[in-house]
């Protein structure tokens, strides 16, 4: 097959992109620069923006048969600007619309857009479970950017043949994460004290070698024919507590818990004063998809535990280390 890849350097769109090629596939990616280390036999790069529609060019879209969107706009916690629902929509709704469009236009027959399970929301309540078919839509200016993205991608699969599938991943995690997941695991690492030993939360991850094994599923229609306009909520299966989670982080490197004992009551009290609800939303809140409809329409299941990924990552630190 002949993929075409958004996002390619970053973590997701890099596992996306090594998978391709060990596999023997070929792979062009879409960069706004050009990267010399990605050059190879089976990496293609074309130069462009997709905030701006004039800048694709059609020949080069030539034998494409899949497109994976995984480039985006990141959504940043402590983001105040007045013009950050402005900047998502360019970057989140609008590229991914001109993409889908030129999509079209060149015949691709399917279209994979990695969204976002904060579509859904921040956070489930106790005994709820986000689901594909929800019918409330967060406000968050980044959830609300994607859930557009996804408006428009569904209504040009729609009046077309081009499928569309739109995977909701919640926090992705393995080799090479970035942002607070690695902040933790180097917390943990580093044996700091954490007051976070009494945190009885439920929560979905997702490994990326699940996440990536689930898109390039998705990505064969011979396989997945079912999967064409299809809206997926992804997780590997599980729901763990943020005190479970960190424990299992230290075990995978080896590191000694030091989880203290603080009522998750006194915590959230003390974040609120100093602003940081959100962060405590995030630490002690539930935040649970299902994934069954994954299994049940794709026969498909988790290719990897939480241990096995989190042992993968403390390998690949200490390689770096």
């Amino acid at each position: 097959m002949h993929y075409l890849l958004t996002g390619a350097t970053g973590f997701i769109g890099s596992a996306i992109a090594e998978f391709i090629v060990k596999e023997g596939h070929q792979l062009t990616i879409l960069t706004r620069r050009p990267y010399p280390n990605l050059h190879s036999k089976n990496i293609n790069q074309i130069i462009c923006d997709l905030e701006d529609y004039d800048s694709l060019s059609l020949e080069k879209f030539v034998s494409i048969d899949c497109v994976i969107h995984a480039a985006a706009r990141a959504h940043i916690m402590s983001e105040t600007s007045d013009n950050t629902l402005i900047e998502y929509r360019k970057s989140n709704r609008d590229a991914t619309l001109n993409l889908a469009k030129f999509s079209l236009q060149n015949g691709i027959k399917r279209f994979i857009y990695l969204s976002s399970v904060k579509v859904n929301g921040e956070q489930t309540m106790p005994g709820y479970v986000f689901k594909s078919d929800d019918s409330f839509i967060t406000n968050d200016p980044y959830g609300l950017s994607k859930y557009e993205a996804e408006i428009g991608i569904l209504k040009l699969a729609a009046e077309s043949r081009m499928d569309v599938i739109i995977i909701r991943p919640p926090l992705v995690y393995g080799p090479g994460v970035k942002a607070n997941f690695a902040s933790m695991v180097n917390w943990v690492r580093k044996g700091v004290p954490l007051p976070f030993g009494m945190v009885d939360n439920k929560r979905s991850l997702i490994a990326i070698d699940n996440l990536v094994d689930f898109i390039i599923l998705c990505s064969d229609r011979a396989k997945s024919p079912k999967a064409a306009n299809q809206i997926f909520l992804i997780s590997d299966g599980e729901h763990i507590s943020t005190t479970t989670l960190l424990r299992k982080v230290a075990k995978a490197y080896g590191a000694r818990s030091l989880l203290l004992p603080i009522p998750v009551s006194l915590m959230r009290l003390v974040a609120k004063l100093l602003g940081k609800s959100d962060m405590a939303n995030r630490l002690f809140g539930n935040l649970q998809v299902d994934s069954t409809k994954a299994s049940e329409l794709l026969g498909w299941k988790p290719v990897i535990t939480m241990d096995e990924q989190l042992r993968k990552m403390a390998e690949y630190d200490k390689a770096r280390d």
